[in-house]
């Protein structure tokens, strides 16, 4: 766990708990980092930003109850942040796609402690043949998207969905792993 979601975990859990001057503490620091996170994907249009980061910290007040604070607070807050993002993007009528290595804050977030969780190699061993062959490409060994897209047979955008799924379920995997 990064110090950053420590600290604003710790906020929110105080904040839930009815400490007011946390929770404000928490929705300033949030806002914050949503600004960042929203300058890098809105170099086209910067003056929605503003827009974003508050339509996102109302989410985040308003949807506060569905937390569960047994989990990382930072994926949660960063999910509602890029569906706010994906929302503005449809009232536009703008098609984009996500890098995932955009992700890889989100991803780190729900490592597991070292020595919890189960070995990587039986984790991969719990995906079908194709995911676990592109993540294996992709994260071990460094191949790009098409490239390993390219091996699987399958073109660069079915094999960014793939991985994509694939690192969520092996997050899914070793996270419900290390909690039992």
């Amino acid at each position: 766990m990064t110090e950053t979601e420590a600290a604003l975990k710790a906020l929110m859990l105080l904040g839930l708990d009815g400490d007011a001057p946390a929770y404000r503490l928490l929705l300033s620091q949030l806002g914050g980092r949503l600004r960042v996170y929203f300058e890098r994907r809105m170099r086209d249009a910067p003056g929605d930003v503003e827009d974003l980061v508050q339509e996102t910290l109302m989410a985040v007040h308003t949807r506060r109850a569905t937390y569960d604070r047994a989990q990382p607070f930072t994926p949660w807050a960063f999910a509602l942040a890029r569906y706010k993002l994906i929302d503005h993007w449809r009232r536009r009528k703008v098609r984009m796609t996500l890098p995932i290595d955009d992700y890889v804050e989100v991803l780190a977030a729900y490592a597991p402690e070292p020595g919890s969780a189960m070995d990587l190699d039986r984790a991969l061993e719990t995906l079908p043949e194709r995911q676990r062959k592109l993540v294996r490409d992709v994260k071990i060994e460094g191949l790009s998207l098409a490239q390993a897209g390219e091996r699987a047979g399958v073109s660069e955008g079915a094999a960014k969905v793939a991985l994509h799924r694939a690192l969520k379920s092996l997050g899914e995997r070793m996270r419900g792993r290390a909690d039992g």
